[in-house]
């Protein structure tokens, strides 16, 4: 085993949780701690300036979150791998984190052993999953995601040209307050939050076409 020591920042909004998973680390010389981000903007100028082997990442943080700052890490070709450290580990969290590219996903109530074997495990490249994410990624395979209806996806194509609620309404000869709730069907059916997001996922999981099919 290599005598040089995994290098590490840790991103996380609260001082005294990144106080903590600094704390776990200290004294250990099999890591080093390089730097901490209070936000997810920090952690992508941090990472690229320090050149961390793994970022320990939080995924609710102001300025930018933990998924787009991940997203961001990967599209400027920052090296380090990403385990994400979080509290929260419901579908609309775990999977657009690991579609953005983290390698690995634990909650913050792992213990230190945990932790420490995971940010060994991710620096090797091995995606890393606390139990209970493991089990909902299982079941979103083992389960296929609800389909979207032929009036959802309508109203999809709709939101991919750039068509607010009222405009689709119109062109579909249905109420706006029809197209309101089929939107929310949408964007719960694809785990997402907004109109941007549906469609980047629409296109990632191939329900809608360059060709506007």
């Amino acid at each position: 085993m290599s005598d040089t020591p995994i290098t590490l920042l840790i991103a996380d909004d609260h001082v005294i949780v990144r106080d903590g998973i600094r704390g776990m680390f200290t004294g250990d010389p099999g890591f080093e701690v390089l730097g901490e981000a209070g936000d997810g903007a920090q952690a992508v100028r941090l990472a690229r300036a320090l050149d961390p082997d793994v970022v320990l990442m939080d995924l609710r943080m102001p300025v930018m979150d933990g998924v787009t700052a991940i997203r961001e890490l990967a599209r400027i070709g920052v090296r380090a791998r990403v385990l994400v450290l979080t509290t929260y580990d419901t579908d609309k969290d775990v999977l657009p984190a690991i579609e953005a590219g983290a390698t690995g996903y634990l909650l913050k109530d792992a213990g230190r052993d945990d932790l420490i074997r995971a940010v060994r495990s991710a620096a090797r490249g091995e995606a890393v999953l606390s139990p209970s994410v493991a089990t909902r990624l299982l079941g979103q395979v083992r389960a296929p995601a609800d389909p979207l209806s032929a009036r959802e996806l309508e109203i999809l194509r709709l939101i991919a040209d750039g068509a607010t609620n009222r405009e689709a309404a119109a062109q579909l000869f249905i109420s706006e307050a029809t197209v309101k709730s089929h939107v929310l069907h949408i964007y719960a059916k694809l785990g997402v939050n907004d109109r941007a997001a549906a469609v980047a996922v629409a296109f990632r999981r191939g329900l809608l076409s360059v060709d506007g099919t």
